[in-house]
């Protein structure tokens, strides 16, 4: 089940790869995930000493939970293999590259993280494809309508 999806990403981005992380989450925010209230859009990866972290992952303290309840905002570790950071490192320091976090959901009891490695867009390549996708739209409507 899908708990926050970033939609900007496949509009800013041309997603080259995709892995499946987890996500290291410290008492009651397991909670405030699962109840949805978490927000990726303003969030980044960083690859630090061969260990990932995602920046700015917005997750809304759990309103049940106590005084031990942690920052919003914090810095949270992503579970990897080694093989696959080394992989996407190398790629990083290629000219224009970066990791970016694409959808949080859950995966049998498990809260997971799809991550994508992305090349920006240029304005003009965010327009073609928003003209594709009107395109894409516009036919949809004319099957639709053929049809009847």
């Amino acid at each position: 089940m899908v708990l926050a999806r970033n939609k900007k990403a496949f509009h800013d981005y041309f997603i080259e790869d995709k892995l499946e992380a987890g996500i290291e989450l410290v008492g009651t925010e397991v909670k405030s995930v699962k109840a949805g209230k978490t927000s990726i859009k303003e969030s980044f990866i960083r690859i630090i000493k061969n260990e990932v972290f995602i920046m700015n992952m917005h997750i809304t303290p759990y309103e049940f939970g106590n005084i031990n309840n942690l920052p919003e905002s914090r810095v949270r570790k992503l579970l990897l293999n080694r093989k696959e950071i080394e992989k996407w490192a190398s790629k990083i320091k290629e000219q224009g590259y970066t990791i970016i976090p694409l959808s949080v959901y859950t995966k049998k009891r498990l809260v997971k993280m799809e991550i994508g490695l992305a090349k920006g867009k240029k304005l003009h390549d965010k327009r073609e494809s928003l003209k594709r996708k009107d395109q894409e739209k516009d036919m949809k409507k004319i099957q639709k309508n053929f049809g009847r």
